[in-house]
């Protein structure tokens, strides 16, 4: 495993490039990979052969010969050239950041939507180092009529069945997205508040998912451990519905092409009621990682300094020595937006709680509704829908103070078409 430093990209990073060396050791003991050999490697002058300089690629070629490696991931984005030279002269298999996060997200899609994200920026990934010269590709091949005519070269046909394929993964893909929109609009009918989880990859997002909603989502200290949107009911301590979505963990400088493929996991985010921005508040990264999960945010439209969507869990408390725990429970009892918790002991759940509750009641409805006592359906549903604070029962109607949110008013008057508020 070897970290390039760029010295024009190292100025600018909030991470020490031994951290980002630990971080891609992570990814690839994600997919059971055995790393005998890791080091940052100083890159003075990128070279558009390589990357590495010639004496780094040399002392590369004299560990992977010592070691018996099979296998050389640079944590960087590496052109076809580059991939193809470092081979040759490494004469090991190389692959780069984007490759290694595609084998990862290959090994862990469950979903037939994510399996068809997964191909689709495999396939775009591929269809990039399908270089001319790669002499396996060069042999030439007959034809006739649209199977590719006379002449055509193997790599221009399996470019060309590549593309084939996107077209057909990105057609299925929409019908997804579609499907998804429509149980968006079924849910929206119930209707039962989205909360979306969101967060750094191994920010602990699937044990808090399992702790709200006492599930058994994967949940490991692995980075992305969950690649699927998972959803669940959950019933707050006042009564009240939510559904709570688990999604994919965000991660620094992933690919542009695997941002666009998963656009569709994302989609819930975007409309979810409240974000729950987890955060791994013992890791030595914890604030680079902020600003990595505010970037893509940003990127879909939601500022998460101004979206009161948006509220954040600073998890893995049990982590911490007394003195940082101490600051960080001042910080969050400071902060409105923010709460403090253990996903793995439980402790602060009740606070998180709380505060979910809080937040969706900002947009009800107090009002006073007078319901016949024979009425049982629309008391039921003042019950379901509402937070019911006070109620006064005569002969023969009961009135009830109730926190309705405006939509749920209009549906009730709709349904049930109450003679009169008292």
């Amino acid at each position: 495993m070897v970290h390039p430093v760029l010295r024009n990209e190292a100025d600018g990073d909030m991470r020490p490039p031994e951290s980002r060396l630990e971080e891609a050791v992570g990814l690839a003991q994600a997919i059971q990979l055995d790393v005998i050999h890791a080091e940052c490697a100083k890159v003075n002058r990128p070279q558009p052969s390589t990357l590495l300089g010639s004496g780094t690629v040399e002392q590369l070629a004299q560990v992977v010969e010592e070691t018996e490696a099979t296998l050389v991931i640079l944590d960087h984005a590496l052109s076809p050239v580059q991939q193809r030279n470092l081979e040759r002269s490494l004469k090991a298999k190389v692959i780069d950041r984007t490759g290694l996060i595609l084998e990862i997200f290959g090994a862990r899609a469950r979903t037939r939507e994510g399996m068809l994200q997964v191909e689709l920026a495999s396939l775009t990934y591929q269809k990039s180092r399908l270089v001319r010269s790669w002499t396996h590709l060069e042999r030439q091949r007959g034809g006739f009529g649209f199977l590719g005519g006379p002449g055509e070269s193997q790599l221009e046909l399996d470019r060309r069945l590549i593309g084939d394929r996107i077209i057909k993964i990105k057609k299925e893909l929409e019908e997804v997205r579609r499907t998804r929109g429509l149980h968006r609009k079924a849910r929206a009918k119930v209707p039962y508040p989205v909360v979306a989880l969101v967060g750094y990859t191994n920010a602990g997002k699937s044990t808090l998912f399992n702790r709200l909603a006492n599930a058994d989502v994967f949940a490991q200290n692995l980075l992305f451990a969950t690649l699927d949107p998972t959803m669940r009911q959950v019933t707050l301590p006042s009564g009240r519905k939510v559904i709570l979505s688990d999604t994919v963990g965000f991660i620094s400088d992933l690919p542009h092409g695997l941002v666009a493929a998963f656009r569709a996991t994302l989609e819930e985010v975007d409309a979810a009621d409240i974000i729950l921005h987890v955060r791994d508040i013992a890791h030595i990264d914890s604030d680079a990682q902020k600003a990595d999960v505010h970037e893509v945010l940003s990127d879909m439209g939601i500022d998460p300094e101004t979206d009161d969507r948006v509220i954040e869990v600073l998890n893995k408390i049990d982590a911490l020595d007394d003195e940082s725990r101490a600051a960080i429970l001042a910080q969050t009892g400071r902060n409105p937006r923010a709460v403090a918790v253990s996903a793995l002991s439980g402790e602060g759940i009740d606070d998180l709680d709380r505060l979910l509750d809080q937040r969706m009641n900002v947009n009800r409805q107090v009002v006073d509704l007078s319901v016949e006592l024979g009425d049982g359906a629309a008391l039921a549903w003042l019950y379901a829908k509402g937070e019911v604070l006070e109620r006064r029962d005569d002969e023969e109607r009961a009135h009830l103070h109730v926190s309705l949110d405006p939509a749920d008013l209009a549906r009730f008057e709709k349904r049930f078409q109450p003679q009169s508020q008292a």
